[in-house]
């Protein structure tokens, strides 16, 4: 497998509602400058369109905008909730952004998280995974086939469909598709060798429990159509605050946890990402105690990693930590600085010969420092002598 990549999922969630949502909206697009200069990998952004607190509604809007602003990270759709469009204009606007971003955009589709979005829009929710199977598969014929594609559903109709764009990445833009608990998302991996974003990795011990097996699930469904998807396009999503000391993070996290907890129990229409506890305290202790997520140290973070390669029995290829805005701002900045300085190395091992060189040089270094010594000492000895025996000749 490549060296791993970190970066973050960004729904986003801001609460509690009633802020600005410009400066919220700047807000991100500053996070994701900041990221892109520590060195992080990728940041995906989520589409809703209701309940108040998630406020991009065109991810592929969005990255147009920080594509701008930024040098190096890879931004994604995390995830456009594809039932809810027309695939054929999907693809035709992401090869576009695929051209405008010289490669960094990618596109994660999926189902739809909130079933608010769905009903305002005529939909019932217990349709949108049989429809994105659907919607998958003319993608996938659009970006893969020269051929044309007529199809008729109940929600749009193509007629001899095809795209007038070649992509600029080779042999097109990545695609991966969200999975939570059920394995509907890890077939469609299998089926047209998609990555896959694990949204639910340590939401709930469901989720947790079924990494493993998700991966079961994509292999055997690789296998049936000829497909190789790869662990590298496997991305793990998870919460995490870290700070200087666990006391800190814990003060810090008090900040806004209580209102992100109020969004998920009680406005969001998103039973998979359920969460437990009334008071502060009770939910930080959840998040801590039942592994949903860190709240904690360097340490505890990369402790939280290791748990996850080892659930996941043959690794995965990025870790994505849930942008939450459980701190401040000024926190939550220095949440990312210890991260991509302190955690982020230990895994893409950037740092073994720097570590090599100084645990070397601290085992040479006394007996090499005395045989310095030794020298300039036997040097200035030698010195002295000489100054002498010149000073008894000139007295002489």
């Amino acid at each position: 497998m490549s060296r791993m990549r970190f970066g973050i999922f960004l729904p986003p969630h801001h609460v509690p509602v009633g802020q600005d949502p410009t400066y919220s909206m700047q807000r991100d697009t500053e996070l994701v400058q900041r990221l892109d200069a520590m060195g992080f990998d990728e940041a995906w952004f989520g589409e809703h369109h209701s309940c108040g607190v998630e406020l991009i509604n065109d991810p592929i809007l969005f990255i147009a905008h920080c594509a701008q602003v930024t040098k190096h990270i890879r931004l994604g759709t995390g995830v456009v909730s594809l039932p809810y469009h027309n695939p054929f204009l999907v693809a035709d606007r992401m090869v576009q952004l695929d051209h405008m971003t010289r490669g960094r955009a990618m596109l994660g589709v999926g189902p739809g998280a909130l079933a608010t979005d769905a009903l305002m829009l005529g939909i019932d929710p217990k349709d949108t995974r049989a429809a994105l199977e659907t919607d998958v598969e003319v993608l996938m014929h659009l970006l893969t086939s020269d051929e044309p594609i007529s199809i008729e559903t109940d929600r749009y109709k193509l007629v001899e469909a095809r795209l007038q764009l070649d992509c600029y990445s080779d042999p097109h833009f990545e695609v991966a598709t969200a999975a939570i608990v059920s394995p509907s998302g890890p077939r469609l991996v299998g089926r047209h060798g998609l990555g896959m974003i694990s949204i639910g990795a340590t939401m709930s011990e469901a989720g947790f429990d079924a990494l493993a097996l998700h991966w079961d699930v994509v292999e055997e469904t690789a296998k049936q159509h000829g497909t190789t998807p790869s662990r590298d396009g496997w991305r793990l999503v998870g919460p995490m605050h870290i700070a200087d000391t666990r006391d800190q993070a814990i003060k810090d996290v008090a900040y806004g946890i209580d209102a992100w907890f109020d969004y998920l129990q009680h406005t969001a229409s998103a039973p998979q990402l359920s969460v437990q506890g009334k008071s502060t305290k009770e939910r930080i202790d959840f998040v801590i105690e039942s592994g949903m997520g860190v709240i904690g140290t360097v340490d505890d973070a990369i402790e939280q990693i290791e748990r996850l390669q080892e659930q996941s029995r043959g690794g995965f290829g990025a870790y994505l930590m849930f942008a939450h805005n459980w701190a401040p701002w000024e926190e939550t900045l220095h949440h990312y600085h210890l991260f991509a300085n302190h955690v982020a190395p230990r895994f893409r091992g950037t740092t073994k010969r720097l570590l090599a060189n100084e645990a070397w040089t601290r085992s040479v270094r006394d007996p090499l420092a005395e045989r310095q010594w030794a020298a300039i000492n036997a040097f200035t000895e030698k010195h002295a002598a000489e100054r002498a025996a010149r000073g008894a000749t000139t007295g002489a």
